[in-house]
């Protein structure tokens, strides 16, 4: 079909015009990359993705085919970053723009996630995580030895806990660069230098938060290696808690901050003059201990030896004989008092089976019941009564007996059908009117209506 000219103006359908503007579309954005984030994603069962691709201020429709989504080597979801390769197009059914998309790779964190995981499994397998390689701690270091940068707020943390912890320990600084392209490079030359050097007997490597590409330095594999081959243990105090890196792995032990770190590979001088505090009282506590077990050692050898003593033991086997002549009354007396319980019991016991007592329950029962039911047939006899005389003033309320005697009248027709109107009448009609006493037969000579 063909657009209409009139006047100088051309007139379009709305299908031409949508196939003119997918036409110009697809002519003028073939084959075009686009950045951004992945959303309103849906699956249906065709196999096709259908999704929004959004950045800050605007967004997208797209379509991801079935044969080109098959050959991703992810799962695309919502709020994931990626470029696509797409054609521009036009939905001509509801006119709506869209990007066929042909490819799609991740950006972003994405990316560098991939690549984590992937040098994490490399480098596991090589056996550079695996629990024999780390090395031991010095319990007191000579020297410390702290990687990171000059600058930032990690060295001053370090410092400040590592002067308040044990200040008398020499702290040696490996400055480098610890975010970018050159710093693995820095990393890698100070462990070596620092081992080179041997100048302290632990190293603490360590950097402040940041996103997974700020701390990329640390997931190098030269860094990692670097670690590995180190004689000096090292412990890695990287970003904050939940921030894992490859060199966490690899280091001979993992703190979850610099500070942590720098805890780590300090005594805690507090903690030390404690515990020799406690060693001190505890060796007076078992010199006190040993001088008073002799001395309750002397106290028992003197009284032994002063039992022996003849008259000694008859003042024991006198004492004794008191003892036994009481126990011997109060278990006689016990014996007794548990003797007249049981008969009290026992009495007790055949009182409860006198028939006297169960006749004079019955028979109380029975006049009790006796009196309740005369009761009961009275108050019934009564409301009967009442109800009775409340019926019959009801009924005559009702009659028309009743009205009749007031003075009133009934009027039937000759089909004896009650006559509430005259409208129910006619001229010559004969009616019959029942008074309060007897009735008469009229007939009809003249009707008023008003």
């Amino acid at each position: 079909m063909n657009a209409l000219t009139t006047s100088n103006t051309t007139v379009y359908s709305v299908s031409q015009l949508n196939r003119q503007v997918k036409s110009l579309l697809e002519q003028n954005f073939f084959s075009i990359q686009v950045t951004g984030e992945i959303s309103n994603l849906s699956r249906p069962a065709s196999g096709h993705l259908y999704f929004s691709l959004k950045d800050d201020r605007a967004q997208v429709r797209c379509a991801l085919f079935r044969s080109q989504a098959q050959q991703l080597k992810f799962i695309p979801e919502n709020g994931l970053q990626i470029q696509a390769s797409a054609n521009v197009s036009l939905y001509e059914a509801r006119g709506d723009y869209q990007l066929i998309v042909s490819q799609v790779q991740e950006t972003g964190d994405g990316a560098l996630r991939r690549a984590y995981e992937q040098l994490k499994v490399k480098l596991a397998d090589k056996g550079l995580f695996a629990p024999e390689h780390k090395k031991p701690l010095p319990l007191i270091p000579k020297a410390i030895g702290i990687i990171t940068s000059p600058s930032g707020a990690a060295i001053r943390d370090i410092l400040s806990v590592l002067a308040r912890r044990f200040p008398s320990i020499p702290v040696i600084i490996y400055p480098v660069m610890v975010q970018g392209n050159e710093a693995k490079y820095a990393i890698n030359q100070a462990i070596i230098s620092a081992n080179k050097r041997k100048e302290c007997d632990v190293l603490l490597l360590a950097r402040g938060g940041g996103s997974l590409e700020d701390l990329w330095a640390f997931n190098e594999a030269m860094v990692a290696n670097a670690i590995y081959k180190s004689r000096i243990p090292i412990i890695t105090g990287i970003g904050h808690e939940t921030d894992t890196t490859i060199a966490d792995y690899v280091a001979d032990l993992r703190a979850a901050t610099p500070t942590a770190a720098a805890e780590h590979c300090t005594p805690d001088r507090q903690q030390w003059l404690e515990q020799f505090i406690a060693y001190e009282q505890r060796l007076s506590q078992l010199i006190n201990n040993k001088i008073q077990q002799a001395t309750q050692h002397l106290d028992w050898l003197t009284k032994n030896l002063q039992l022996q003593h003849p008259g000694k033991q008859l003042q024991i086997m006198s004492q004794r004989l008191d003892e036994l002549e009481l126990r011997l009354s109060n278990t006689l007396q016990n014996q007794l008092a548990q003797a007249q319980a049981k008969l009290k019991t026992q009495h007790a016991r055949l009182w409860q089976y006198n028939p006297a007592h169960t006749v004079e329950q019955l028979k109380a029962q029975y006049l009790n019941l006796n009196s309740r039911l005369n009761s009961n047939i009275k108050n019934k006899l009564h409301e009967q009564h009442e109800k009775l005389a409340h019926l019959s003033q009801t009924l005559n309320i009702v009659s028309p007996l009743a009205t009749l005697n007031r003075g009133y009248t009934l009027s039937t027709d000759e089909n004896n059908k009650l006559i509430t109107s005259t409208q129910q009448l006619n001229v010559g009609q004969t009616i019959k009117t029942r008074l309060a006493t007897g009735s008469i037969s009229s007939q009809i000579q003249e009707i008023n209506h008003a």
